[in-house]
């Protein structure tokens, strides 16, 4: 008898080896463990860059589990954390803290690309970490210089830095990495001149510094780096001639030494270059003509880009003919001659040609058969338009007949002149009959008895209804506060009759290109329905990522995107948003090309979502002072610097755009207007105001004043400060609810009060904090109901700007706000709002309280959140500020100072 006991345990036993077989089958292939000292050198480097447990879980072989590694016989010899997030703790105080590195010695590859690495590259690293080939610290927040070391990482082959914010010289060191293939240093702020010991890198196949602020010259030697396929020098101060060495580089595809100061004639020598695709030379100051024989016979030239130079003559005959060109601009040189009368590679469709603002004259030939979108706006072209010219040909300002917006016949025919060539006007071309002097004075005199009897009415009525106005705000009720917001513009169009020049106002695109770049239009590239227009991000065939707004006529009535046109003709800042081009050839739909700015906006930015377990990632608190003081700086412009001041209308966290750096890029233009009136408003103009209980016009159309900007500046500022999103695009309702949370926790005497209402993601230590604490105080001033009673934006700048100044006394170690009843100090302008509102009254100076520089301040005591620091309104000792003019020189003029109202 078999006992069921032994049974059951040889069925578990079998079970068991079963199970066994089939794990072993779908096991990974078996790796070495890892060496007990390189494994606590990856528990040393995931504790210091605060990486997360489920990318590298702490209880298992990191060979094995870990995101990223890769080990050979038990060693690491690859590390990978592009892209990957800090865990909460990681993120309180990132660092470039990677000791753990300097123990793994056959490490070959170390990727941190898109992992923040705030903080310099240690002088360390190029001395411990002999095997290493491969090192991508790109789009890391990099700083410092690049460490002399680096130079004996000797079997490096690619080194990429980009997208960083290295300063300093290049180490001449680098030219020690003989092995290296990719040196990637663009869009940084480094300094200095090439070092000519790059020359001895003589494997090297992409060489990328552009963006920088480097000097000098192209070094004369690089014509030796016979490998070298991609040479971007683009947007530094690199001067001088360009060296004939450079047509040395027979294996070259793509050069782009655009954005710099080079000067002189191109060298002959660059028909040596005959692998190249794409050349890139625009915004220098080249000069001279170029030879029939400058490129290589037959050429492999794709694209090329010679615009704003002061380039002469013709351009070569091989660039009409070239095969494969897709894109041709000579645009704003002295380019002269006539077009070649050939009709070679007609059947081209995707060609772009744009040779506008330049000195070419004769009829159009069939050789433009072969662009697909045209621009020779600009020129002398004569005659008639002939059927194979592209419909969407740009044509203005030269000599055709019968079309509009050419040159006069005079300047047409001076210019055929001075070249003995023959010119002849259009046959309906007739002088203006010139009127009879009698005729034009009775003219004269009928339109100024009009204007004088128009005027006259005018002020008639404007004094009766003013005298209506005060009788009403007599009787009306005296507790109403109104807010001064002055007359409500009725449009955002530019002025009736004012012109736009569009050839100056970015690049004509086709509505084909726009077509291709977004999909035709698809729905998984709209960012969002913007109040005026939808907005898509798309990447234009030169590989220029963009972002289209498409504005739809048919529903939004005003023809916004004549406002924006208008700005950009006439305002150019770098604190704006990059405007590219447009596209006006539909009826009903109008197009404006933006470049495309990486991280959003600030209403996207100041959170985002992550794979974390937190869910979001916060900005932290020097990026957030960055951004106020790059908005702030935007508005300082539009309403001190430009004249007639102008009022941007829409400032909210969706109209600050940031780019790769986080610097900001103002954008929302589309309301744009000139300051109605004066600022400082007369008591006469006070009169003409009605009670108003918001921030927009009776017309609900945002207000045309400076103080209405400063107001929506202070909500964004609010914004930063508390992390609360939205409330700079609130209704009025919401915000007031929002004020009247957050206002109480604001006072210039308590520090602590504000962290009640501090965002908690923002981690800040006790210097932080003051400047968190400033900020609010800021927004505070800027949020004041009477318009008249807010800071200018040239105070608030200098405040941002120096934000420990506001709240601390100069020599001293008490923490409070210096105020003064001086109406010439930068503090007294920005906070006078202050000592009007419940906390800070204005009290007439007696013998017993005068204090140096201006009157006696008290106290109320009436308001709870204004801490320990007040001792109640009979107490005036320790509220009394002494008057300085320390911390900012006095304005110039007294009326740059917004006074309070006179109640």
């Amino acid at each position: 008898m078999v006992d069921p006991r032994s049974t059951e345990s040889c069925w578990a036993f079998s079970f068991f080896l079963l199970l066994s077989l089939f794990a072993s089958t779908f096991q990974q292939p078996s790796s070495p463990p890892s060496s007990p000292a390189e494994r606590a050198a990856l528990l040393e480097l995931r504790s210091s860059l605060g990486l997360r447990s489920r990318d590298w879980p702490r209880k298992v072989d990191p060979c094995v589990f870990w995101n990223g590694i890769k080990c050979e016989n038990g060693r690491v010899v690859e590390i990978n954390i592009s892209g990957f997030r800090r865990t909460r703790l990681g993120r309180q105080n990132p660092q470039f803290s990677v000791q753990g590195l300097a123990n793994l010695t056959l490490l070959t590859t170390f990727n941190a690309s898109n992992f923040l690495l705030p903080g310099p590259i240690p002088d360390w690293f190029g001395d411990r970490l002999p095997a290493l080939r491969v090192l991508d610290l790109r789009s890391c927040s990099v700083i410092g210089s690049i460490p002399f070391s680096i130079g004996n990482l000797t079997n490096l082959t690619s080194l990429y830095l980009a997208r960083n914010n290295l300063t300093g010289i290049l180490p001449t060191s680098l030219g020690q990495l003989s092995r290296l293939s990719v040196l990637d240093l663009s869009q940084n702020s480094l300094t200095g001149s090439i070092p000519s010991s790059f020359t001895n890198l003589k494997n090297l196949s992409l060489l990328d510094m552009s963006s920088n602020s480097l000097l000098g010259s192209i070094p004369l030697g690089i014509g030796t780096l016979s490998g070298l396929q991609v040479l971007n020098l683009s947007s530094n101060n690199l001067s001088s001639l360009i060296p004939a060495q450079l047509g040395d580089l027979a294996s070259l595809v793509d050069l782009d030494l655009s954005f710099n100061s080079l000067s002189g004639p191109l060298p002959l020598d660059l028909r040596g270059l005959r692998s190249l695709r794409r050349m890139v030379l625009g915004n220098n100051f080249l000069n001279g003509s170029l030879p029939n024989n400058l490129f290589p016979t037959p050429t492999r030239l794709e694209f090329v880009v010679l615009r704003h130079n002061s380039f002469s003559g013709g351009l070569p005959r091989i660039l009409w003919s070239a095969p494969g060109l897709r894109f041709l601009d000579g645009s704003s040189n002295n380019f002269t001659g006539q077009l070649p009368n050939s009709s070679a590679n007609a059947n081209a469709t995707v060609a772009v040609l744009d040779i506008s603002e330049n000195l070419f004259y004769g009829g159009l030939t069939p050789v433009l058969r072969r662009f697909s979108s045209v621009d020779l706006s600009g020129n002398y072209f004569e005659g008639g338009v002939p059927d194979y010219t592209p419909t969407n040909a740009s044509l203005e300002s030269n000599c055709f007949q019968n079309l509009r917006n050419q040159r006069t016949v005079s300047e047409c025919e001076s210019f055929y002149a001075e070249r003995g060539l023959r010119y002849e006007p259009p046959s309906s071309a007739q002088p203006p009959i010139a009127e009879t002097p009698k005729k034009s004075n009775r003219r004269r005199v009928i339109i100024l008895a009009a204007v004088l009897g128009g005027a006259g009415l005018i002020l008639l009525l404007a004094m009766l209804l003013a005298l209506v106005l005060f009788c009403v705000r007599k009787r009306g009720n005296t507790t109403q506060r109104g807010v001064g917001v002055g007359p409500v513009p009725t449009s955002s169009s530019p002025p009736p009759g004012v012109s736009i020049n569009y050839s100056s106002v970015g690049d004509a695109f086709t509505y084909q290109q726009l077509l291709q770049a977004t999909g035709d239009f698809n729905d998984s590239n709209l960012i969002k329905n913007g109040h005026s227009g939808d907005l898509f991000r798309g990447v234009l065939e030169s590989g220029i990522p963009v972002v289209i707004k498409k504005i739809d006529l048919r529903a939004i009535k005003k023809e916004t995107h004549l406002v924006e046109l208008d700005f950009f003709s006439k305002v150019s800042h770098t604190r704006f948003v990059p405007f590219l081009g447009h596209c006006l050839e539909k009826e009903n739909e109008k197009f404006l090309v933006y470049k495309y700015l990486p991280n959003g906006d600030l209403s996207s930015s100041l959170y985002k979502k992550t794979n974390t377990e937190d869910g979001l990632q916060s900005l932290d608190w020097i990026t957030r002072l960055k951004i106020a003081l790059g908005a702030a700086e935007s508005l300082s412009y539009l309403h001190h610097e430009c004249n007639p001041p102008l009022v941007h209308r829409d400032v909210q966290a969706s109209s600050i755009l940031l780019d790769d750096k986080f610097e900001v890029r103002l954008g929302s233009l589309s309301e744009v207007c000139i300051q109605e009136g004066d600022t400082h408003q007369s008591k006469i103009t006070r009169l003409l105001r009605l009670p108003q209980s918001s921030e927009q016009g009776s017309s609900g159309t945002p207000t045309a004043v400076c103080a209405y900007d400063v107001y929506c500046f202070g909500k964004v500022l609010l914004e930063l400060v508390t992390g609360k999103l939205g409330i700079s695009a609130s209704s009025d309702a919401q915000v007031k609810e929002s004020l009247d949370q957050t206002l109480p926790y604001i006072s210039i005497y308590d520090k602590e009060l504000v962290t009640k209402i501090v965002d908690p993601s923002l981690i800040v230590d006790e210097d932080l904090l003051e400047e968190v604490w400033a900020m609010a105080v800021v927004a505070r001033s800027c949020l004041n109901p009477k318009p008249s009673r807010r800071p200018l934006m040239r105070y608030i700048l200098k405040a941002l700007e120096n934000p420990l100044k506001v709240v601390r006394e100069e020599n001293s170690g008490s923490a409070r706000l210096r105020t003064t009843s001086s109406r010439g100090s930068w503090n007294a302008a920005l906070f006078g709002s202050w000592r009007s509102s419940s906390d800070v009254t204005v009290i007439p100076a007696t013998p017993s309280t005068k204090v140096e520089g201006g009157s006696g301040l008290k106290h109320s005591g009436t308001t709870g959140s204004q801490g320990s620091g007040q001792n109640g309104a009979g107490d005036h000792s320790s509220s009394y500020r002494r008057h300085s003019r320390e911390i900012f020189p006095e304005p110039s003029s007294v009326q740059d100072v917004e006074r309070p109202d006179q109640d």
